[in-house]
């Protein structure tokens, strides 16, 4: 009969669980191998004589490794989870939001960064005139170019903020490092760095459902 193994995923923030440091660069091959060997131990083969309620607990123990192992192996989902462990929510911009959103008839969550206002602004009267030709069956060649213009240039912010976040990812694992060296960090400069990685998360989150919107609006012209 196949004993139960303790899954650190299940137990403990993912992080730990994979005793790793809780820093947004990581040591993915560490990490790959530390996934590897829990892995092995909720392997079904193991499990194969077991009783039914075994086998769902070890599927339910290879389902919260699978998550762990998932989100931090992606920098952005590491990140967004390490936030969510320093107490951070952070602005609900996904596609199964906006989708709930519309199915429940209430406005998602959705905060336009203030610098992109007024090129959002234009952007969407733009789509909306877009809507209006296709509804009359008309073509604007030049509208359509316009609009996949912007979106180049979208997409262009969407990699710069990229590039913004990792010199935060820096700034946070020296920070992190400093303590871990017995050096005192302030929660006023733990915040700052939480702020700004917010902040650009947020921004490119935003980006990104945008570039896809306007993406949609552009193959069915």
């Amino acid at each position: 009969m196949a004993t139960h193994v303790t899954n650190p995923a299940a137990t403990q923030n993912y992080f730990s669980a994979f005793e790793l440091p809780r820093k947004l660069n990581i040591d993915i091959s560490a990490l790959e191998k530390s996934f590897y060997a829990h892995s092995r131990k909720l392997h079904p083969d193991l499990f194969a004589r077991a009783s039914r309620e075994e086998q769902e607990w070890s599927q339910e123990q290879s389902s919260h490794l699978n998550d762990a192992y998932r989100t931090l192996k992606d920098p952005i989902k590491r990140t967004q989870y390490l936030l969510q462990l320093e107490g951070v929510e952070l602005e609900e911009q996904s596609k199964t939001a906006t989708e709930q959103a519309r199915s429940s008839g209430q406005l998602k969550k959705q905060i336009v960064p203030p610098d992109l206002l007024e090129e959002v602004f234009e952007l969407n009267m733009q789509l909306e005139e877009l809507h209006a030709h296709k509804k009359m069956g008309e073509d604007d060649p030049a509208l359509i170019e316009e609009i996949g213009r912007q979106k180049l240039e979208l997409e262009e912010k969407h990699e710069a903020l990229l590039r913004g976040l990792e010199v935060r990812w820096r700034m946070w694992d020296g920070m992190i490092q400093r303590e871990q060296n017995g050096q005192p960090v302030s929660e006023e400069e733990r915040k700052q760095e939480r702020d700004k990685m917010v902040d650009l998360l947020n921004r490119r989150n935003y980006i990104r459902n945008l570039v896809r919107d306007v993406s949609e609006v552009l193959e069915g012209s």
